[in-house]
C-alpha cells in the first residue's frame, strides 16, 4: 500500500463493513447527504432500499422548532426501513441549537445529531448560521459541547473555511472533534462559491489522513470513481448529494464500484426494474406528500431515471410535460411496456456480453 506522495495508499475495504462509523452502525460508507426540499421519508427510504448505508434528513431550523412551527416539527418524521437516519439540524447559537434538539429528540429518535456548518446560501448565513459558522470558531465549538450530553453521537458537516475565518480546514476540524464530535463531513468548496466550481477533494483528503475514521467527503461525488477515490484517499464515508438526483441509481453502482453486493434490479443493465422503482417512490410520496411532491420529485429524478437508455427520448418529454401524477405514472408504463426499448435494450445486453466475452 502507498500515499502518493510518499505516504501509504489506503485501500478500501468492503469486508471491513458493517462497522461502527462516528458511533453509527452502518452497512457499509456510501451515504445520503442532507438535501432541502427532497430528503423527505419516503426519498430517504427509497435510498436506503438502493443500498445507502445512511441518510439523513433535511436541514431542520432550531429556531423553528423553538417558535413552535408546524412545517419545521413535520420535517421531523421517520419513517420504517430508513434507519438509519441522522438529524440535520441548523442555528446561529449554542442555546438555540440545544432546544431545538432537546424539542426534536421529545418528538422522533435518530442515530446521531449533525450540525450544518456547510449551508452557504444568504438566507442561512445572514443569521450566522450554516456556513457563516465557520467564522466563528468558538460558537461553533460551543454547539458540539452543547448537544454531546444528549446521548448521541455528535456529527458536523462543514466547508473549506473562507480566507476570512481564523482557521483552515484541518485546523477547524481538529477543532470540532476535540470538542466532541464524533464524526466531520468536509465539503470542499468554499461558502462563496456555493456549488460553482471544483471542490478542493485535497483538503478532505488531509483532513482524513490526520484525523482517520473520522472524516467523510462531500463535494462532486458524481460517479463511482469519485467516490472510489475519496474511500481508498482514507475517508471514513462519502456524502453523495446533487449526484443522487441527478441519477437516483448512483449510489448502488458505487457500492458495485467498491466491491459491495448489490441488487441486479438496481444496475443499469434492468431498466424495467428501475421504472417499477421510480413508481413505487412516485406511489409512495404521492401518499404521504401529496400529488404536487410526487411531480415535482420524479421530475427532479427525471435523467436518471432514463440515463444511458437508448430510445427514451419521447416518453422522457411525456414525463417532463405531465401534470398529474396520473399521467407521468402512464407515460413510465408506457416506455416500460415499449417494443421498441425492449429491442434497444436486447441490442445493449448483447453489445455488453460480446465485450465480457472478448468478442
Amino acid at each position: 500500500m502507498r500515499w502518493t506522495e510518499g505516504r501509504t495508499e489506503i485501500s478500501f475495504d468492503a469486508g471491513s463493513f458493517p462497522a461502527k462509523v462516528g458511533g453509527v452502525d452502518v452497512e457499509n460508507p456510501v451515504w445520503l447527504a442532507p438535501l432541502a426540499g427532497i430528503t423527505i421519508p419516503p426519498v430517504r427510504s427509497f435510498f436506503r432500499q438502493l443500498g445507502a448505508g445512511l441518510v439523513h434528513t433535511e436541514m431542520v431550523s432550531c429556531a423553528g422548532l423553538v417558535h413552535g412551527s408546524r412545517k419545521t416539527f413535520s420535517m421531523l418524521r421517520t419513517a420504517d426501513g430508513e434507519r438509519p437516519v441522522v438529524l440535520q439540524l441548523f442555528a446561529a447559537d449554542a442555546e438555540t441549537l440545544l432546544e431545538g434538539a432537546r424539542m426534536a429528540l421529545d418528538r422522533s429518535s435518530f442515530e446521531a445529531l449533525g450540525i450544518n456548518m456547510a449551508c452557504p446560501m444568504p438566507k442561512v448565513t445572514r443569521r450566522g448560521a450554516g456556513s457563516g459558522l465557520l467564522e466563528r470558531p468558538g460558537i461553533a465549538a460551543a454547539m458540539v459541547k452543547a448537544l454531546v450530553p444528549l446521548g448521541l453521537p455528535v456529527w458536523a458537516k462543514i466547508r473549506k473555511p473562507p480566507m476570512t475565518s481564523p482557521m483552515d480546514t484541518l485546523t477547524f476540524s481538529g477543532m470540532l472533534l476535540e470538542a466532541g464530535a464524533s464524526h466531520v463531513c468536509i465539503h470542499g468548496r468554499q461558502p462563496s462559491q456555493k456549488y460553482g466550481g471544483m471542490a478542493d477533494s485535497s483538503v478532505v483528503l488531509e483532513a482524513a489522513r490526520a484525523f482517520p475514521g473520522r472524516i467523510a467527503a462531500s463535494g462532486d461525488i458524481f460517479t463511482p470513481g469519485d467516490a472510489k477515490r475519496m474511500l481508498d484517499g482514507g475517508c471514513s464515508a462519502v456524502f453523495v448529494a446533487r449526484g443522487a438526483f441527478r441519477d437516483p441509481f448512483l449510489i448502488p453502482a458505487i457500492l458495485e464500484g467498491c466491491g459491495f453486493t448489490v441488487d441486479p434490479g438496481h444496475l443499469a443493465d434492468s431498466p424495467g426494474s428501475r421504472i417499477d422503482l421510480m413508481i413505487s417512490l412516485g406511489e409512495r410520496i404521492l401518499s404521504e406528500e401529496g400529488e404536487k411532491a410526487a411531480i415535482v420529485l420524479l421530475k427532479r429524478f427525471l435523467s436518471g431515471i432514463f440515463r444511458g437508455l437508448y430510445g427514451a427520448s419521447r416518453f422522457r418529454q411525456a414525463v417532463s410535460r405531465s401534470s398529474s401524477w396520473g399521467e407521468m405514472r402512464a407515460a413510465l408504463e408506457e416506455w416500460k411496456a415499449s417494443p421498441e426499448r425492449g429491442e434497444q435494450c436486447d441490442r445493449r445486453e448483447a453489445s455488453r456480453r460480446d465485450r465480457s466475452s472478448g468478442g
